[in-house]
């Protein structure tokens, strides 16, 4: 029989935090009205220290949550076995279409993936952002791993 090494790869809050920030997809979950899962590669930014992602308020990813608000987020890394790490995020969404928050996260996004902003990117930036909303998980369980404990 295996051992339970669970608890010696866990990661920290700090590991946790520390990792979301250094990685760059999520892989996000909903249920379609038939039960199977909807997942997406998104980027992600922070609102409010939460994982947080915009996204058009239309989606079928949006559509999922207002029946079923059941969500998870799933950000990981490493190749082989002993590299592997990752964080899952469960919850229920929430989604949010204060045009404030929006764009707050938005420049979030903007600087993790696009780099440096300024005002020269104010129109880019608000084009990315028409039609959307955030989709912010009010979290209930969050796992990690991180297998380069192991060795």
């Amino acid at each position: 029989m295996g051992v339970n090494r669970r608890s010696e790869i866990t990661m920290t809050a700090d590991e946790i935090e520390a990792f979301l920030v250094e990685q760059k997809i999520a892989t996000m979950a909903t249920m379609h009205p038939d039960g199977s899962i909807h997942a997406v590669a998104m980027w992600y930014g922070f609102l409010d220290g939460v994982l947080t992602v915009e996204t058009k308020a239309k989606s079928q990813k949006v559509q999922n949550l207002r029946r079923d608000p059941r969500i998870t987020f799933l950000v990981e890394a490493g190749e082989r076995y002993e590299e592997l790490r990752g964080v899952e995020i469960v919850g229920r969404a929430r989604i949010i279409d204060d045009p404030e928050a929006i764009w707050t996260l938005g420049l979030s996004v903007w600087e993790r993936y696009m780099g440096p902003y300024d005002d020269s990117k104010r129109d880019a930036l608000a084009a990315m952002l028409s039609k959307r909303v955030l989709v912010s998980p009010e979290v209930t369980r969050v796992v990690s791993w991180d297998h380069r404990k192991l060795a």
